[in-house]
């Protein structure tokens, strides 16, 4: 499968917000990462309901809706009925975590599982198999703009030996610090999914950038 890219919406201008949708919808691009906190799980809020349920108005591809919340399960069902396609809820914020992915599925989105930059991959063995997505975080959560941690190179190498040795479909999706010059380093890893929010919405031709991205390694 061909790697795929999705812009994470933090780093738009939210003053044309529609501007930015626009662009994505015409781009090479694969999903919307929507990034959603609360203050509490991370230092910083940024979205609730109402403005994903705005996104999925104006989008034109999927919504990979990233909980950085404490307790996401009261909140599934809300941004599943928003508009989201992907639910990444956090290893760290869940402490029925095999359950929590199963109500995500019995909502009929993807369900995915973030683990942040000190959480060892290994304690996901035993949810692999109801995940559809490990999303590796390389920055620590909570502000965009940051530097890739490349320790998670590392991350990604033993998630994926595992992925393999199981025969699963997981996809591995890496957010934080991703951009033209870590890339292709990234996805030799293993990764699937890139999350670029900066490099993406700050370059000086941000189509031209997903192009590049969508097309390293062909």
């Amino acid at each position: 499968m061909k790697h795929l890219i999705a812009p994470s919406v933090l780093a738009a201008d939210f003053s044309n917000l529609k501007k930015d949708f626009d662009m994505v919808n015409q781009s090479n691009a694969d999903w919307f990462h929507v990034d959603v906190m609360d203050g509490r799980f991370v230092p910083n809020i940024s979205f609730g309901m109402d403005i994903v349920k705005t996104m999925k108005g104006i989008a034109e591809k999927p919504l990979d809706v990233h909980l950085m919340i404490v307790e996401p399960d009261k909140y599934l069902e809300d941004f599943r009925n928003a508009g989201a396609d992907v639910l990444t809820v956090h290893y760290e914020a869940c402490t029925h975590l095999h359950r929590t992915l199963g109500y995500i599925k019995e909502l009929g989105a993807k369900a995915g599982v973030a683990v942040n930059p000190h959480t060892p991959v290994e304690l996901l063995d035993d949810v692999l198999e109801m995940a559809d997505m490990v999303c590796i975080m390389s920055v620590n959560p909570g502000f965009g703009g940051q530097k890739f941690i490349y320790q998670t190179l590392s991350k990604i190498r033993r998630l994926k030996e595992r992925i393999t040795e199981r025969n699963l479909n997981t996809l591995i999706e890496i957010d934080g610090g991703v951009g033209l010059q870590n890339a292709e380093e990234i996805l030799k890893a293993g990764a699937d999914v890139l999350v670029a929010g900066s490099s993406v919405f700050k370059s000086e031709d941000p189509i031209d950038t997903i192009d590049r991205l969508k097309n390293i390694g062909r």
